[in-house]
């Protein structure tokens, strides 16, 4: 059975098709040996429950274990911020009991196999359809966020040769004190997507680059704690525009937001 467990501070989804991290109310990580649904599919929920939390339980937590998927204490915003890939300030519209009251849901899907970020994303958001009502519109709004672009020493990522459309394989460990990132055919948006929830705002990729890279970065999670020689790993915007050759700069621009139109408690199972 694979977990999401959470770390003070930290975000980042951790399995061999990890997203990257979730925000503040969403699950951080992800542990599995995978045998996988397969990547065409699209799962729904075949049989499901959904109540609200024991006031008892502590932390959220989501658990796979073939086709059942096991979701513990999340709120209806931290099942947008994990179903949608978003962080808070994308968020407009969710009531204050959405926010603060927790939910256990347990199922199966509808294919065979553990399904990957990307199917477990989209279970979260049927979820939210089917049993708690929700509808929603998105809309751009120009906010603070982080735009990525090629830096001045030029791209330092190395072109994936496989088909566009292939596995997409990514990984994060973490050890004493410092985080990897290992992507293998990922794109920019997919990229930018991951790199967003280790900051405080939305990444928007400004790159141009259309191609499918293979990434390993890797960062201090405490920036204080980098060493002046060299011996330690940098801070994360250091070791994107060293290791990368890509860099994140502070503007305002658009960016997707979730209005959320109606959400409503779920009814009995």
């Amino acid at each position: 059975m694979r977990r999401i467990t959470r770390l003070a501070g930290v975000t980042a989804l951790v399995t061999v098709f990890a997203l990257g991290a979730i925000a503040q109310d969403a699950p951080n990580r992800i542990v599995s040996k995978p045998l996988m649904m397969a990547t065409d599919a699209d799962p729904d929920w075949d049989v499901v429950t959904v109540k609200p939390s024991a006031p008892s339980d502590q932390g959220d937590s989501i658990h796979t274990d073939g086709r059942r998927v096991v979701i513990t204490r999340y709120s209806v915003m931290g099942m947008l911020l994990f179903g949608y890939g978003v962080q808070k300030s994308q968020v407009a519209g969710v009531p204050e009991w959405a926010r603060t009251e927790r939910f256990d849901v347990d199922g199966l899907a509808t294919a065979e196999g553990k399904p990957n970020v990307k199917q477990l994303q989209g279970m979260m958001q049927k979820i939210l359809n089917e049993r708690f009502g929700m509808k929603l519109h998105h809309e751009q709004r120009e906010m603070p966020v982080y735009a990525i672009t090629v830096a001045k020493g030029g791209l330092k990522l190395t072109p994936n040769p496989t088909h566009p459309n292939g596995l997409v394989e990514q990984r994060y460990t973490q050890a004493n004190g410092q985080q990897t990132m290992l992507y293998k055919n990922t794109s920019m948006p997919e990229l930018a997507q991951s790199l967003m929830f280790n900051v405080d705002r939305p990444v928007v990729d400004q790159t141009g680059l259309t191609g499918r890279y293979d990434v390993q970065l890797t960062w201090a999670l405490d920036e204080s704690k980098t060493s002046a020689d060299g011996s330690a790993a940098p801070g994360l915007f250091t070791a994107i525009q060293e290791q990368l050759g890509l860099k994140l700069q502070p503007v305002k621009a658009a960016a997707d937001v979730l209005v959320v139109d109606k959400v409503e408690r779920p009814g009995a199972n």
